[in-house]
């Protein structure tokens, strides 16, 4: 990192922490040549790991896609996708870990997407979970229904 100051090209890290929900990294640094101090911010990025190994930066978008599929045909703003993508990309980065897996993402999505549409949630479910009959979705309805008695 080049000092704004006397641009030599080493710096040390005084201190380091998370900001913007773990979007970002803040780091404080000190000149080693000149003494002089600044701040550098740098965007955190987060890798998901897909069942195949294979690892690519998360894209809120790509989420937003997949979740408007199961929301087809029901009455969810563009706006409700979009806080639902947020909320899915802060529980993902609050774990800490730069890489995550494809289906942590897909649990992150489920409780937000019920409580925002329960049809829409058993489609999502139904998916992600490879629901193979309609003793399945029986199944997940109950599920559903015991959870909502045990939140009142």
């Amino acid at each position: 990192m080049y000092c704004p100051f006397c641009h030599h090209e080493h710096s040390r890290v005084t201190d380091s922490r998370m900001i913007d929900a773990g979007a970002a990294i803040r780091r404080r640094r000190e000149c080693t040549e000149c003494g002089g101090r600044f701040t550098t911010v740098e965007k955190a990025v987060l890798t998901v790991v897909k069942r195949n190994g294979v690892s690519e930066p998360f894209d809120r978008d790509k989420l937003i896609v997949g979740v408007r599929r199961a929301c087809q045909g029901r009455d969810v703003s563009d706006d409700a996708l979009k806080r639902l993508a947020q909320q899915v990309e802060e529980t993902v980065r609050s774990h800490g870990s730069s890489q995550v897996p494809a289906n942590e993402i897909g649990l992150a999505v489920l409780e937000p997407l019920r409580a925002l549409d329960e049809v829409a949630y058993l489609r999502f479910a139904s998916v992600y979970k490879s629901f193979e009959s309609a003793d399945d979705f029986e199944s997940e309805i109950r599920l559903m229904r015991r959870r909502d008695k045990d939140d009142f």
